[in-house]
């Protein structure tokens, strides 16, 4: 098999995240976006040694597992969802195989079998989240075009593309206010002859449209990103988002100036044109308070099923000083909170850590505290030693310098939640050789549609 060279074939699983496998010809390819039963034609578009991978251009038969009806306009182009043409029930137990298997080698490497060789653990499945649809708090859409020198677009990027961005005026992982907001600006900025912000060429105005939205409470804030190319109030805009027919409510507008070369999503100045800085959500009887860049688990329903989840596999932490390392806005810690002795989050975003505070202050916590700052250094200043640890890292995992001084502790457990199960399964392979087993691991689905699952393991030294 040559670079660029097509061929046809079935995929026949698909490993985490989206590697479809292929047989074709004795050798295994990995085409991505794809789903289990398809039949496909692909280009091989690298080749190392025995590696294979090819990049989707069809999809010739549709799987059996293909039992529904797209739901939204740009599917499957757009890159945001992936099988939301298979049953929700599937969608589960493949991301549930996935990190299954997962686990299971990285146990059966670290040498955590039984008598016949199988790995050594309780794997507990899958939970689902409680909505399958419009459960996002939070998306960021960007400014573009479907195709060079085409109308103004606001969406998401189609699959495997920079630069071409697909209208998701019908988006169905947000909910209906979500949409009827992207709508409402787009047609607005259409009028106003707006360009956007070319990331080659450094030049244009509109760049995202980050909208975040308390499923709990229908707090809704806008937030219109631009380059600072031209100077307005949007004080039409605001009348027009002010008088849309939404469920929820708006109770903020702001226009965040982001002059960085960099293609993200950031605030180099942040005007408030409309209410507050901040929205209210809720989680397990817990108020808290978010700003428009704070991290926040971006379904919240699916969110009271993970933490459920990791405050039973946690147990009883009384009178236990309780490390939660990677804090975020302390949503686990403050959840611990009323069953510790005193809970420490820490986090490297010092505006979540200041959110974090406020929000326990918020909701009348006293035992918690957060300090900023990477926990590779403030895990060398701290002065408390943990009875127990939590890890909620990053999709990376955690630092490989840090790892070591994490399990330097010696705490009896320590729960592990993770967004990235192959992170995860590499972590763990430091765990086992530093005498840690896996006792039991659960998935949570907070990501419907999409190829993305939680996964939460509970860790007892030997």
């Amino acid at each position: 098999m040559k670079k660029g060279e097509i061929y046809e074939g079935i995929i026949e699983t698909v490993e985490f995240p989206n590697k479809g496998k292929v047989q074709v010809e004795g050798k295994t390819v990995v085409v991505k976006n794809g789903i289990p039963g398809q039949k496909v034609r692909f280009m091989i578009n690298k080749k190392k040694g025995t590696r294979l991978e090819g990049r989707l251009l069809e999809v010739l038969d549709k799987s059996p597992l293909e039992v529904r009806e797209p739901v939204c306009s740009i599917f499957p182009a757009c890159g945001g969802c992936m099988y939301q043409t298979m049953s929700y029930e599937e969608q589960l137990n493949m991301k549930a195989a996935q990190v299954k298997k997962l686990i299971d080698e990285a146990v059966i490497r670290g040498g955590q079998v039984d008598t016949e060789g199988k790995p050594d653990y309780i794997f507990e499945g899958i939970k689902g989240s409680p909505q399958e649809f419009a459960y996002r708090n939070k998306m960021e859409f960007s400014f573009g075009d479907k195709y060079k020198d085409g109308p103004l677009s606001l969406g998401l990027h189609k699959k495997g593309s920079t630069y071409d961005v697909l209208n998701a005026c019908d988006c169905k992982l947000v909910h209906e206010d979500m949409t009827k907001i992207l709508t409402c600006i787009l047609e607005y900025c259409r009028e106003e002859g707006f360009s956007y912000y070319h990331k080659m060429q450094h030049t244009g105005f509109l760049r995202h449209l980050l909208l975040r939205r308390g499923n709990t409470t229908g707090e809704i804030l806008v937030n219109l990103v631009t380059t600072s190319e031209i100077e307005t109030d949007f004080a039409e805009l605001q009348k027009r988002l002010l008088a849309l027919p939404l469920e929820g409510k708006i109770v903020g507008f702001l226009h965040i100036i982001n002059n960085s070369l960099s293609d993200v999503v950031r605030s180099d100045e942040t005007r408030i044109l409309y209410g507050q800085d901040y929205f209210y959500e809720e989680i397990l009887g817990l108020k808290f308070k978010i700003t428009p860049f704070s991290f926040f688990q971006p379904n919240s329903y699916g969110a009271e099923v993970l933490y459920k989840t990791a405050r039973e596999y946690i147990g009883d932490t009384k009178e236990m000083t309780v490390f939660d390392l990677y804090s975020g806005t302390g949503t686990i810690s403050q959840i611990m909170a009323s069953v510790a002795k005193e809970v420490i989050g820490v986090e490297i975003v010092e505006e979540a850590v200041k959110a974090a505070g406020e929000n326990a202050h918020l909701n009348g916590i006293e035992n918690c505290r957060f300090i900023a700052g990477d926990v590779l250094k403030v895990l060398d200043d701290i002065q408390e030693k943990p009875d127990f640890i939590i890890l909620d890292p990053p999709r990376d995992g955690i630092h490989p310098k840090a790892l070591p001084k994490i399990i330097d502790y010696g705490v009896d457990k320590l729960v592990y939640i993770s967004c990235k199960p192959t992170s995860l399964a590499r972590d763990l392979e430091m765990f086992l050789g530093r005498g840690y087993q896996v006792e039991k691991v659960c998935c949570v689905d907070q990501f419907c549609q999409t190829v993305h699952v939680e996964t939460v393991c509970l860790l007892q030294r030997k």
